[in-house]
């Protein structure tokens, strides 16, 4: 679906990250969602620096049709569990590369108490976190779980058609 028609759409999925540095990974996150015609919208809120903003945003969002967050943020990975505290709506982390831990810091930062599904460091775990997004919407859209149940026999067929060269 083109992205004009997506972002005309009343969103889904709202997709927060700390920094727009986190966008070249979340971007991919996005392009899933959207590979499935799913409205979405991406801001960034940080955790420390706009935790008004992102704590308000986590509490209208429900109110706004949204019906999961997906955030994404480096360090201590602090902004899905702010968004988990302020919302009944599921929330899913994706933890951000950093520098100096690679995102095993952003992985292991969430405390018990309000739930949040850490995903993988990076790429795939923005990409496997739209696809949980997509499969908890297709439990109540028949369609989308069509288009999912296909996604995942393209995945099959790819995997099944491979073959490894033959030995010297």
């Amino acid at each position: 679906m083109p992205k004009e028609n997506l972002m005309s759409r009343q969103a889904l999925i709202g997709i927060v990250m700390g920094s727009d540095s986190d966008w070249p990974i979340m971007r991919h996150c996005a392009e899933t969602l959207a590979q499935f015609g799913i409205p979405y919208e991406a801001k960034v809120l940080s955790a420390h620096r706009t935790p008004d903003a992102a704590l308000d945003y986590a509490a209208h969002a429900g109110a706004r049709g949204m019906k999961v967050l997906i955030g994404a943020a480096g360090g201590a990975a602090h902004l899905a569990g702010v968004l988990a505290a302020k919302t009944e709506l599921p929330v899913l982390a994706v933890p951000m590369p950093s520098k100096y831990l690679q995102g095993i810091d952003s992985l292991l930062a969430m405390p018990g108490g309000i739930p949040v599904a850490t995903f993988a460091v990076g790429e795939a775990g923005a990409v496997n976190a739209a696809l949980f997004a997509v499969a908890m919407l297709a439990l109540n859209d028949a369609e989308l779980a069509a288009k999912l149940s296909a996604f995942r026999d393209r995945q099959r067929e790819k995997v099944l058609a491979k073959t490894l060269p033959d030995l010297p």
